[in-house]
């Protein structure tokens, strides 16, 4: 490994699997700039390591991921000053990820915690694990591609219920959504998923690469797209909103 974990990530090479923790057990794992770029690395890096077969995702600690760092978002100066933010890094790696990618989702799952699901290929939920796509309730709107990924797995009217009412989705309903493949106990979550991907590894990496190509073939455009539009909504938004806040303030001291 070359790559830099800059602290925030864990990563674990064995048995032809790379396990991938996100580290900021403090911040619930919420994605900082740092995490990102290494998530990123570690995925590009696995993507060309023949030693690695498989990847799992998991959280340290009592969260999967709450999302995007707010703290770090509402910091627009050090934004400003970034070549390319984290997430814009990510997304083109996580959705053409060409290896058997499983998440191990351990605890809270919340923004790309819950939105990263569809661009994996297994992912096993904890018992107590719940899952948020608050967008709407923050004046955005959808990232990950979720606006396609969300109604293909979930149908439309489900998921336009997640997005329009933003609920808590227990385990079992991510399950019935198509979010998750099943509900283990929260202290086997990880084992069973390092299993099946421990499978997933002895079997011929060029049959798993081009089966995953096959997979995602049909797909890969309309995630692209969709991301697109979605980053260009959301920042629109921002804009706006920003706008808005500024004429506020403005007059408010007029």
């Amino acid at each position: 490994m070359s790559f830099a974990t800059r602290g925030v990530l864990e990563v674990i090479d064995a048995d032809g699997v790379r396990l991938l923790r996100f580290d900021r057990p403090e911040a619930l794992n919420a994605f900082s700039q740092a995490l990102w770029e290494a998530v990123t690395e570690a995925l590009a890096d696995a993507a060309e390591d023949d030693t690695i077969h498989c990847v799992v995702l998991t959280g340290n600690g009592r969260a999967f991921t709450a999302g995007m760092d707010l703290t770090e978002m509402a910091d627009t100066e050090a934004l400003a000053k970034l070549d390319t933010p984290g997430y814009q890094l990510l997304m083109p790696v996580l959705e053409a990820f060409p290896k058997p990618l499983l998440a191990a989702v351990n605890g809270v799952g919340v923004g790309i915690g819950m939105t990263m699901f569809p661009h994996c290929d297994i992912a096993l939920i904890a018992t107590s694990a719940r899952l948020k796509a608050p967008f709407v309730s923050l004046g955005v709107t959808t990232e990950a591609a979720a606006s396609v990924t969300l109604p293909a797995v979930a149908g439309w009217q489900r998921a336009a219920h997640l997005l329009f009412t933003e609920p808590w989705v227990d385990a079992e309903r991510a399950v019935e959504l198509g979010l998750a493949l099943e509900v283990v106990p929260d202290d086997e979550v990880l084992e069973r998923t390092m299993a099946i991907a421990r499978t997933i590894a002895t079997m011929p990496l060029a049959s798993l690469v081009a089966t995953k190509e096959m997979l995602v073939a049909g797909r890969i455009d309309a995630l692209r797209a969709a991301r697109l539009r979605e980053e260009r909504v959301f920042e629109r938004l921002v804009g706006e909103a920003a706008n808005a806040a500024a004429l506020a303030d403005f007059t408010g001291k007029g």
